[in-house]
């Protein structure tokens, strides 16, 4: 008598068993993790780890810098330059117009030992609707007499005040009476005094509104004023942070995609039995997808406690670094809990494709743990191509400017990466006949298990590539570092400014006893690079308006008007990056450049090497003045901080302008180092100095070899955990190689060959696709490719094979003696 076996699917007829059913088997996954989870803790740490990450990273995003430092709640700034009964009519008009509305009333800047910008005076209300967030009192009480005044801790050192002393600002002397700061701006130095106590001494009005946009432009509003309107955009760190953890969630994703199709082939026998007592598909594939949701729960849920704890025990040594008091449980609950969302479900889509082939093995195959034929390759490469266009495509239209096409590109380019894998896993196999015994049957092995192996060879392929997109990026910002003309300012020289803003913003009010403090701390750092020092004369209107942030007036300079966008107050715009700053023609700039100074023509308006200066205005200020200079052309440098174009007496004369001090011009005998630029930097800021340099490279260098070893650090731990995985799975095999007579070099040679023929072809692929990447995100300028990081890609392209060869080889070799303690199933 003989008994014939037939292959057949899991499926028993047609019923699906009910809820009941289904009761059972996710009874049955849930006690199968209880007993495995030791099994699953590679899956249980990358989530938890990913989450507390994103946690992190979202807190710090949540809590970055904002408009909130100087607008409170509001989200309008209305400057009032008036006095009197005029501002008093402005005022009134504003309260009826929009409602409630907050005052602050400012001084010109006060002058302070060691800083350039001076200090903000201000008359505010701490208990104000729109700015109390903006003033926290550490030390002492609020101001409240007409003699009383709080400072920043700043302003203390700076001044050298204490509480109880007495300080004299504004032609006045003050009762310092507490110590005051911007909880969310801890670098702003600024006194205090109570409302309407400033008198006469206020030179300029802020008024806090909290309306809409088209509500502010709809109703009428008083002459001269100027407007600050915030951005109520979504924030972009928040987004920034939210498509680094989705990529970080692939990555993860892929390595989970590998354990679970491990876990799927451990099963496969009481798989085999569920489908043989007439478990349908539907079945085998719950077992599986609820062992991924409790798995991806676990994680998920106890990353998010890790990262909130990690949160409110390391915010107090993140307030110094983002420059604002931390509200340990302010965070954004929302894409918190979104990321949690996306950690679970990444678990449940990287158990989906094990669950979805384990349910289509026949009975007899499952039972004799038999694994399903690898799907055809071309299938995948095929999307994979279709997704990689795509995403070049996106990235080549973005122009480097579009953040939603910029994230579209990225994301379809790495699901390219995904899905372009099997091709990888499938060469390794093809490629295999060429090799020694032992390594060609690890490559044949990997192309056998190609699920498995094609998600360890994405997640390679994708640390790979990020760490290579970084390495690429950095060797074309040392590229355009590199280049002798182009930029701000050439290598050799350093501007040291009396103001952060440079020449975009309102120039400081300087006395000449400070010029001359100024003047010796740039000569200090001149004689340490043996350079010379050029003073740099700025220009401003004597009439024109105070900006808010300084108290000092803003530069003159050239600007391309355009007209103003929807949600913008009515009149021309102009764009930062269209400024060309104007300074002032002196004979010692001049005899600097080669310019004879008597060549000058007596009713010449403007020094410059441009053919002309058509298109541009005189701002601010004079937005509606059409100017018509006369030109000499002179020889000047073309760097966009260095002066292009100069205004002599002449056109001084005829646009009643003044000239203001703005900073220092050092130049160097040669190239300036990184080490130089530091002290520089340093000798500066114990002044209340700006220092500009152009970039060595030297950050950027370093970051890249950083992003480089982080790359290679990730791929060798991904090809450890995978190799661990296979090995565990490929146990019987081992146990009969070492029966059949194989040696430990045989065996050291099966995981060495499988560890560098994946971190090869990972690297190949991650560095391939980088580069159509970065070929279509540098489409217009391709010349700064011409000089390729060679170490940092040999690194990868060579490096990291050798040693996860090495690795393999080393680490591995006594298998038989723990597989003989395996009990047989």
């Amino acid at each position: 008598m003989s008994v014939t076996m037939q292959d057949r699917p899991l499926v028993l007829g047609t019923g699906n068993g009910g809820m009941a059913a289904r009761r059972a088997v996710v009874r049955w996954a849930w006690r199968l993790f209880r007993r495995e989870w030791r099994q699953q803790a590679i899956v249980l740490t990358l989530l938890l780890l990913a989450v507390a990450a994103t946690t992190v990273g979202l807190a710090m995003a949540g809590n970055a810098p904002s408009e909130a430092s100087t607008f409170g709640t509001a989200n309008h700034i209305v400057s009032v330059n008036g006095t009197g009964p005029r501002l008093d009519a402005d005022l009134a008009q504003l309260r009826s117009n929009y409602g409630t509305i907050e005052v602050i009333e400012h001084t010109k800047k006060v002058p302070v030992p060691g800083s350039a910008d001076g200090v903000d005076l201000r008359a505010q209300d701490p208990n104000g609707p729109y700015g109390r967030s903006m003033l926290r009192l550490n030390q002492g009480h609020w101001p409240q007499g007409p003699d009383q005044i709080a400072v920043t801790n700043r302003v203390l050192r700076l001044a050298g005040l204490h509480v109880g002393g007495t300080w004299t600002a504004a032609g006045r002397p003050w009762t310092v009476v507490g110590v005051v700061e911007n909880p969310l701006n801890l670098a702003e130095p600024f006194a205090l005094v109570a409302p309407d106590q400033l008198g006469s001494a206020v030179s300029r009005v802020d008024v806090l509104l909290k309306v809409s946009r088209a509500e502010y432009i709809a109703k009428p509003r008083p002459d001269g004023l100027s407007t600050q309107l915030r951005n109520e955009e979504t924030d972009p760190a928040t987004i920034l942070v939210l498509v680094l953890a989705t990529i970080g969630l692939v990555f993860v994703g892929l390595l989970s995609v590998a354990g679970f199709h491990v876990m799927a082939q451990r099963r496969l026998r009481a798989l085999g039995m569920l489908g043989a007592i007439g478990a349908g598909h539907r079945h085998i594939r719950l077992v599986l997808l609820a062992n991924g949701l409790v798995i991806g729960g676990a994680g998920a849920l106890s990353g998010a406690l890790v990262g909130v704890a990690g949160w409110v025990a390391l915010s107090p040594f993140f307030e110094p670094l983002l420059g604002h008091r931390i509200d340990r449980l302010d965070l954004p609950w929302a894409p918190l809990l979104l990321a949690v969302a996306l950690a679970t479900l990444t678990a449940v889509v990287a158990a989906w494709w094990p669950a979805r082939a384990a349910a289509r093995i026949p009975v007899v195959a499952a039972i004799s743990a038999r694994p399903a034929p690898p799907r055809p390759a071309h299938r995948f490469a095929a999307v994979g191509a279709v997704l990689l266009a795509a995403g070049l495509t996106t990235l080549y239209l973005s122009e480097q400017t579009k953040q939603w096409y910029i994230i579209g590109g990225v994301l379809l380019t790495a699901l390219a990466v995904l899905l372009l894998a099997p091709v990888g896993v499938a060469s390794i196999g093809a490629v295999a006949r060429h090799a020694p015994l032992a390594t060609r049957l690890a490559m044949r092995d990997l192309a056998r298990y190609r699920a498995r192996s094609g998600a360890a060879l994405a997640a390679i392929a994708l640390a790979i590539g990020i760490a290579a997109m970084v390495t690429l990026g950095a060797a074309v910002t040392v590229a355009k570092n590199s280049a002798p003309t182009g930029g701000a300012i050439p290598a050799d020289q350093l501007i040291v400014w009396l103001s952060s803003a440079r020449m975009s913003g309102p120039v400081p009010v300087v006395t000449t006893a400070q010029v001359a403090d100024f003047r010796k701390q740039a000569d200090i750092i001149a004689a340490e690079l043996h350079a010379t020092v050029l003073p740099l004369t700025g220009l401003v209107d004597p009439n024109g308006p105070i900006e808010r942030d300084s108290g000092g007036r803003p530069p003159m300079v050239l600007g391309i008007p355009r007209e103003a966008g929807p949600g913008e107050p009515g009149g021309t715009v102009y764009s930062d990056s269209d400024f060309v700053p104007l300074y002032y023609a002196t004979p010692e700039l001049l005899t600097h450049y080669g310019i004879d100074p008597a060549s000058v023509g007596a009713d010449t308006d403007v020094l410059t090497p441009r053919a002309n200066l058509n298109g541009y205005n005189v701002v601010p200020g004079r937005r509606d003045l059409r100017w018509q200079p006369v030109l000499q052309h002179v020889p000047l440098p073309d760097y966009q901080s260095l002066p292009n174009v100069l205004i002599t007496a002449h056109g001084m004369a005829n646009l009643h302008l003044t000239e203001v001090p703005v900073g220092f011009l050092v130049d160097a005998p040669g190239k300036l180092t990184a080490a130089q630029i530091d002290r520089a930097q340093q000798v500066a800021a114990t002044a209340g100095l700006y220092v500009e340099s152009r970039p060595t490279g030297a950050d950027e260098t370093r970051l890249a070899a950083w992003f480089t070893a982080a790359g290679i650090a990730v791929a060798l731990g991904v090809l450890a955990m995978t190799v661990g995985l296979i090995r565990s799975e490929t146990a019987r095999d081992l146990r009969t190689l070492t029966a059949t007579g194989a040696r430990r070099r045989t065996r050291r040679a099966l995981t060495a060959a499988t560890a560098g023929s994946l971190a090869l072809t990972g690297a190949i692929i991650g560095v391939a696709c980088t580069y159509l990447a970065v070929l279509a995100w540098y489409h217009k300028e391709l010349h700064w490719l011409a000089h390729p990081p060679l170490i940092n890609l040999a690194a990868i392209l060579i490096g990291l094979p050798i040693v996860a060869y090495l690795g393999g080889w080393l680490l591995t070799g006594r298998e038989p003696r723990a597989i003989a303690r395996q009990p047989l199933e």
